[in-house]
């Protein structure tokens, strides 16, 4: 929940506008193109300091880029939410997104050997010896329980992958850190070895604060294995950090890359990672949260802070214009709500949301439980199968089967004069539908099965549609 928390609050700051004196856009525009050139989206030479054409389709196209791959409006300009996600934290590597490479590709070479042995040559006082050691083990087991790799701490001798903690002087680094934030960590791909940390960070484990160690670890050794950045926000791999989450797991993208270069582990083979006893195991993975690929839904809204929301089984993820996000469990956002709803839906008129399931209904303002929630529907039918709120009256439409409830929060309602067909509003959506909901641009979507429909504002369905979800909804796909 802190994380997405975070998330939300950045948001709020970095699209706030400020007005900017020339001087300061032109600044602006040089440390964009800078940051473009540095990490790999400006192919060309520039003249940094002479250029004073802002409109030059060259930069304009590399931001676009950054920005299509950052989840960002994509503008083609030095906006303030551009440079605000050019000055976060994230990994040392260049990025291969340019309009010639902009998909998945391989970071260098590849381990022929399946043991791999790794050494850590110093250690983070944040953490300690022994902290340090946990968190870089649980980061290569994110990579073992995958492909078919086993990964042994050695104390001595040479190691294939050696770890090590630098801050911002030369000392043993050819790149050298630039102090809390920006650049946390880098790593060469094989069959170097070497993996760098900026030893100036707060390293930590198990809280939001600070940066985690085992999650940036686990990307960084994702470069040493030989994968690239990813396009995808959500993933490990993508460029930039996302801060720290208690049910992190690897993306789809980032488990078909390592899979393309290593192939798919053997479930038999226990002991990808070497575990003495009396150590403590890493920290798992909660093998019980849905994989949004293949997850049936049970409900989607545009929910608070105008994100997409959608549910299955006891867990929620968003879903941006990169994909989904990991998941998380639907009680540490909206406190007393259970698992397994029928149906979702926020309404932009009050700010409310409300969630069904069976005869009950849960009332939300913000993130807080209302007075006297849940109550018994009375008025509805049990087991909804979708809700949604219908932007052109500014009313919350109730789906069951083949017909519909159309409910007003403020003005009195006759219920009793429903339910009717559905036809009768939307033209060509399915009956027992999955979820449903109104999106940022008006357009309604129907979902069910694996398939979903978009509606126009007359409210007919458009052509060409049914699509896959996991293809183009949660761009499982790639």
């Amino acid at each position: 929940m802190g994380c997405l928390f975070q998330v939300v609050v950045i948001s709020a700051v970095i699209l706030s506008t400020t007005s900017l004196t020339v001087m300061e856009r032109r600044d602006q525009f040089v440390e964009a193109t800078k940051y473009l050139k540095r990490y790999g989206y400006l192919s060309t030479p520039l003249d940094l300091h002479a250029a004073n054409d802002l409109s030059s389709e060259t930069v304009k196209e590399a931001l676009r880029i950054f920005q299509r791959v950052s989840s960002l409006p994509v503008t083609g300009k030095v906006d303030r939410a551009t440079i605000e996600k050019m000055r976060g934290p994230r990994c040392g590597v260049e990025d291969p997104f340019n309009p010639k490479a902009m998909k998945y590709r391989r970071f260098g070479g590849a381990w022929r050997k399946r043991n791999l042995t790794y050494r850590i040559f110093n250690y983070t006082p944040d953490l300690g010896k022994e902290g340090t050691q946990r968190a870089i083990r649980s980061a290569f087991k994110y990579w073992s329980d995958v492909v078919p790799l086993s990964f042994k701490e050695v104390s001595y001798g040479r190691a294939d992958l050696r770890i090590s903690f630098h801050d911002g002087g030369k000392s043993l680094c050819s790149l050298p850190f630039d102090g809390p934030g920006r650049v946390l960590a880098h790593a060469e791909a094989p069959p170097s070895g070497i993996i760098h940390f900026d030893l100036d960070e707060d390293w930590t484990e198990g809280k939001y604060s600070g940066t985690n160690l085992r999650i940036v670890a686990a990307h960084e050794i994702g470069h040493a294995l030989g994968l690239g950045h990813s396009q995808f926000t959500s993933a490990l791999m993508a460029p930039h950090y996302r801060g720290y989450s208690s049910y992190f797991r690897l993306h789809y993208d980032d488990i078909r890359g390592i899979q393309a270069i290593y192939g798919k582990r053997d479930t038999e083979d226990s002991n990808s990672v070497d575990i003495s006893p009396s150590t403590p195991a890493p920290t798992p993975t909660l093998s019980e949260a849905p994989d949004p690929c293949s997850a049936k839904l049970d409900a989607i809204m545009l929910g608070p802070w105008r994100k997409t929301f959608a549910f299955s089984g006891d867990y929620f993820w968003t879903v941006g214009d990169a994909g989904y996000n990991e998941p998380i469990r639907i009680n540490l956002l909206w406190k007393g709500l259970p698992g397994n709803i029928n149906a979702a839906v926020h309404s932009q008129r009050t700010n409310k949301t409300f969630f069904l399931k069976g005869s009950k209904v849960w009332r939300y303002t913000g993130l807080r439980l209302d007075y006297g929630y849940p109550k018994a529907l009375t008025k509805l039918s049990p087991n909804i199968d979708a809700a949604l709120y219908l932007e052109k009256n500014k009313k919350i439409i109730f789906i069951k089967g083949s017909v519909y409830w159309q409910w007003d929060e403020i003005s009195y309602t006759n219920m009793s004069i429903y339910p009717k067909p559905i036809s009768n509003l939307f033209t060509g959506v399915p009956s027992n539908p999955d979820a449903a909901f109104t999106w940022r641009n008006g357009k309604i979507f129907f979902f069910k099965g694996n398939k979903y429909w978009r509606l126009n504002h007359q409210l007919k369905v458009d052509s060409g549609y049914p699509l896959s979800i996991q293809e183009r909804w949660m761009q499982c796909n790639y």
